[in-house]
């Protein structure tokens, strides 16, 4: 496609109405159906994505692609870390996604979107079995078909992390705008030496996230989680005079 090619649309009003679903109805899915997502189709959002706006063009990014075999291999070693607290306990992340210190609202909205989560699943407040159970899907991508790392060079600076995250909204709307879903993962960044390890990444590549790619499994009570927004009054300011 021209970048400077005119909108597919008769009206602007389409191409926004297009574009303002596929950002609303974005959503974390954690549970995929078993409908296999062909490799042209995943090139497809990625040749899309790669247009997302990025300092001085530098285009810090890069996509690690798992599906079928390796896909299974890298959950197994995953999980048999993640099932042993002693080995797990010792992992370190590559770099501080999350506070160290929470403070409201922060951490009332994050408790809210756990607790609903878990009140779907009829998962009970201290239930710490059931929890690591379902905590563990996200290292078997929740069976979505596919699986992807988003690394960047460690000589980049925090700049090219907000670069990496317009890049990843890009993959995740390109996505939706095909009928499929996605589940951004910080939940992988912990094991960013194993993934490392048995994707063959280099040591001068830093993972920021993973993410699972498919198609939302409809059936699944989890997939009803809608998460609530703040309206655009609380965040921001207007300076007029």
């Amino acid at each position: 496609m021209d970048r400077l090619s005119a909108p597919p649309f008769s009206s602007f009003a389409d191409v926004s109405r297009a574009v303002d679903w596929a950002l609303v109805t974005r959503r974390s899915v954690r549970a995929f159906l078993p409908i296999p997502v062909p490799r042209e189709e995943v090139e497809s959002i990625l040749d899309v994505a790669r247009f997302s706006a990025t300092g001085v063009n530098i285009q810090p990014w890069h996509v690690h692609v798992v599906t079928g075999t390796m896909k299974s291999r890298l959950s197994a070693a995953i999980n048999e870390i993640n099932d042993d607290p002693a080995r797990s306990s010792d992992l370190e992340e590559p770099y501080d996604y999350y506070p160290r210190e929470w403070i409201a609202p922060y951490v009332d909205r994050r408790r809210e979107v756990g607790w609903n989560l878990y009140g779907l699943l009829g998962i009970q407040k201290g239930d710490k079995e059931r929890m690591h159970v379902q905590h563990g899907r996200n290292y078997s991508f929740f069976d979505a078909p596919v699986g992807l790392f988003f690394t960047v060079d460690r000589v980049m600076r925090e700049g090219s992390l907000l670069d990496t995250g317009m890049f990843l909204q890009s993959v995740m709307i390109a996505a939706r705008a095909r009928g499929l879903d996605t589940c951004p993962q910080a939940a992988f960044n912990k094991f960013h030496r194993v993934i490392a390890n048995e994707l063959s990444i280099p040591d001068n590549h830093m993972l920021v996230c993973g993410m699972s790619l498919g198609y939302a499994d409809p059936s699944c009570i989890e997939n009803s989680l809608v998460t609530e927004r703040s309206p655009v009054g609380e965040f921001t300011t207007f300076y007029e005079k």
